[in-house]
């Protein structure tokens, strides 16, 4: 991105792209987001999953234990200190890994919903998930649609999503969307758009695979299927200056960082983290303290992140 030359600063030659939290390689200013109203909190329930998808942005595996499963007490900390803060927070959302590994997934949920917040679980919906089916239809009963899951499901084809997740993740999947939509759930569906296929193609085929699979989403609707731009750490993308929020006609106010932060517990730590955002687990450098309080300051966008998914991207992990 160009910017006014009388504000660049001199770089050595070959510094990398991301590198320095202040200026761009190019000698640019780098854009940050400063925080509005805390109105997201996701909570990283531990990084082990039942999959090791091909390109998983937390690298959540059967054996990547980086982020220690969250308990109970430590969630309630959490919601204590957004009442004591009075933080304007309606949504918890809930990320792993897989959630429903954790042993205490259950009881966090119902204390959020017990609390009065709306939920979202983000889930492979396989059986990790269907082994709480009696829990989670009695919460379905009680909450309504507080309660919400977001499915990943990241083609249409089962071919094209066993690619990323495995031979055998189609069919439990399918399985644990039928269920949830049976059972008269909120939910959703996550698809992916780095198939080089268009989004109007992307859409028509899901909307075929709901029909087929009596899944009650509409694929037109945004909130019903949920297509997020790819995250390749390898691809080239620009650095974001402070002149970009013009030059792209975007307001730093609607970043996700601007709104949202998410709670990890690293392997080893005996307290939590807070980190700038769902993507960026275990970047030091995103890790903005241990309370929500401590977080609560601006983030520099000194990442491919964000740039690709979140500025360029339009993406955002929230409902």
């Amino acid at each position: 991105m160009n910017s006014d030359p009388l504000k660049l600063k001199e770089i050595p030659s070959g510094t990398a792209p991301f590198t320095d939290p202040e200026w761009t390689a190019k000698g640019e200013p780098r854009a940050s987001v400063y925080p509005q109203d805390l109105t997201t909190l996701w909570i990283n329930t531990g990084s082990l999953c039942n999959l090791a998808c091909e390109h998983c942005y937390i690298e959540s595996t059967p054996t990547n234990d980086r982020l220690s499963y969250i308990s109970t007490d430590e969630v309630r900390g959490l919601l204590d200190e957004i009442a004591e803060q009075n933080f304007p927070t309606g949504e918890i959302g809930f990320t792993g890994g897989e959630p429903f590994l954790n042993d205490d997934f259950l009881p966090i949920l119902s204390l959020c919903l017990e609390r009065g917040f709306r939920v979202l679980v983000l889930t492979n919906a396989m059986n990790t998930m269907l082994r709480h089916d009696g829990e989670l239809t009695a919460l379905r009963q009680q909450y309504g649609e507080r309660l919400k899951l977001r499915v990943s499901l990241d083609h249409y084809t089962e071919a094209r999503h066993a690619s990323e997740r495995g031979k055998r993740s189609w069919k439990p999947a399918i399985r644990g969307l039928r269920w949830l939509s049976e059972n008269g759930f909120s939910f959703s569906v996550a698809g992916r758009t780095f198939w080089d296929e268009e989004e109007t193609s992307l859409r028509r085929g899901y909307a075929q695979l709901f029909e087929r699979e009596t899944i009650a989403l509409d694929a037109d609707d945004e909130s019903d299927l949920v297509l997020f731009p790819e995250m390749d750490t390898a691809a080239q993308v620009p650095e974001i200056t402070t002149s970009c929020w013009g030059i792209l006609n975007k307001d730093p106010a609607d970043m996700m960082c601007a709104s949202s932060r998410m709670v990890v517990k690293h392997k080893g730590d005996d307290h939590l983290s807070v980190m700038a955002c769902t993507l960026l687990p275990y970047d030091q450098r995103f890790n903005l303290g241990k309370t929500l309080s401590e977080s609560w300051q601006p983030v520099r966008l000194n990442h491919p992140h964000c740039a690709k998914f979140c500025v360029l991207g339009g993406g955002s992990c929230s409902q």
